[in-house]
């Protein structure tokens, strides 16, 4: 795809599609799903839908009105914000004489674009193999031709489009196999950083909710945060310090969306394993945004889809979940008063502005709060010698005294009084 190529975007309603976002807040993200990979958006609208046609989608007269828009508006390209079938797709783009691509393709456009690390570029390439593999119709003719072959390449007679659909599987089979090792070694990292004192805190939202903003704020780091739809795609990691927190890892991961291509929920997965080791999950939300409402159901169905939760469902503890509000300073003031009564009454809620800062200081307290609650006072006397186990209670506790503990049977001792979460009286016991 072409960077800077004049692109329609067609959003369809679909009748017999109830759902329960707004059309044009979908039109919208729409527009800005193509903006995010460089392409001008000459024009865009809504079309209802009231019958699919499985051919086309849309009926005759629209189809006609799309190719007449894309030759008023000098388009080279039709974006359609759904997915379309590859039949659907291959005659809409006989009938319009340009290159139409859907939901799903343009969304796999991106994450290949964004994708930075090996594992993020391993994802990307999967999940648009599991597309392309969809993609290998029998109307595409030049696959239609046989060929002949030996016995070990698929036998005498296969076609090209057997033969491309069996390099896909193989390639794919490769690369799941790459990304399963890649899981392990994420997974041995993540125990090793369990094993470690420090809290994991992860952050999750929509995508352009402005996750990549307060991570920036909070970490000092300079990560990828710019308006668009999927800025960041692969987890980052930060060391912060917070209030009573010596140190604690900050994550942020790739941003939702509704009606994610089902080959990218699969292939993402692990880019999301973070959020179910986090002691925290810090929900951003676009407030200002009218689709608010919508966007939380979607990423807490997410969230609930990976046995992420802060209720008790009798397996292990619940994980923290706070919302922070996000994009605080582009409410008007009725706006305003009205949310932050809300947020008042509920502990878990933050108002905040990544951009201007507003509210970060009091997300710094609540997230320093909830990670040493529950701490206990513990009286301890430790060898003056084991240098490490003291370092290790200054570092990870809050030390209220450190003081000369007389003559013990080994030497000199340290009388120590410290503040602990039972967590870090289980990892101190360990050392």
């Amino acid at each position: 795809m072409t960077r800077g190529a004049r692109a329609l975007v067609v959003c369809p309603d679909i009748r017999a599609h109830r759902r329960d976002d707004d059309p044009d807040a979908r039109l919208e993200e729409a527009r800005g799903l193509a903006l995010a990979i460089g392409i001008v958006v000459a024009e865009a609208y809504i079309l209802p839908v009231r019958d699919v046609r499985p051919n086309t989608l849309f009926g005759e007269g629209q189809v006609q009105r799309i190719a007449t828009d894309c030759e008023l508006n000098e388009a080279e390209l039709v974006i359609v914000d759904g997915a379309l079938s590859p039949i659907q797709q291959r005659n809409l783009e006989e009938k319009i004489g340009r290159k139409v691509i859907d939901r799903t393709g343009l969304i796999l456009e991106i994450f290949g674009e964004r994708a930075a690390t090996a594992e993020g570029r391993l994802q990307v390439e999967l999940a648009h193999l599991d597309y392309q593999a969809s993609r290998l119709v029998r109307s595409w003719t030049h696959l239609e031709r046989q060929r002949g072959g030996f016995g070990f390449l698929g036998g005498p007679g296969e076609t090209q489009i057997e033969a491309d659909r069996r390099m896909i599987r193989d390639r794919m089979a490769k690369l799941r196999r790459e990304l399963e090792q890649v899981r392990k070694t994420r997974e041995l990292h993540r125990k090793r950083r369990g094993r470690a004192p420090w809290p994991v805190i992860a952050l999750v939202g929509y995508t352009n909710a402005g996750k990549s903003t307060l991570f920036n704020r909070m970490t000092g780091a300079d990560v990828m945060a710019e308006d668009l739809l999927f800025a960041t795609l692969d987890p980052t990691m930060r060391a912060i310090t917070l209030p009573g927190v010596e140190k604690a890892i900050l994550s942020d991961t790739v941003g939702f969306i509704s009606d994610l291509p089902t080959q990218l929920v699969a292939a993402f997965r692990a880019t999301l394993e973070e959020v179910t080791a986090a002691d925290i999950v810090l929900h951003v939300r676009d407030i200002a945004n009218p689709d608010s409402a919508a966007q939380k159901r979607q990423v807490l169905q997410v969230l609930a889809d990976l046995g992420v939760t802060d209720e008790e469902e009798g397996e292990g503890e619940p994980t923290t979940i706070l919302e922070v509000w996000n994009k605080w300073d582009l409410l008007d003031e009725d706006a305003r008063e009205e949310l932050g009564a809300v947020a008042e009454h509920d502990d878990k809620v933050l108002p905040i502005s990544a951009v201007t800062g507003e509210g970060v200081e009091a997300l710094r307290e609540k997230l320093g709060a909830v990670l040493t609650e529950g701490a206990r006072l513990h009286s301890l006397m430790i060898p003056a010698g084991d240098g490490a186990r003291i370092a290790w209670l200054h570092a990870h506790g809050e030390v209220l005294s450190d003081n000369d503990g007389g003559q013990g049977p080994d030497g000199p001792m340290r009388h120590i009084e410290v503040r602990l979460t039972e967590k870090e009286w289980g990892r101190f016991a360990t050392l």
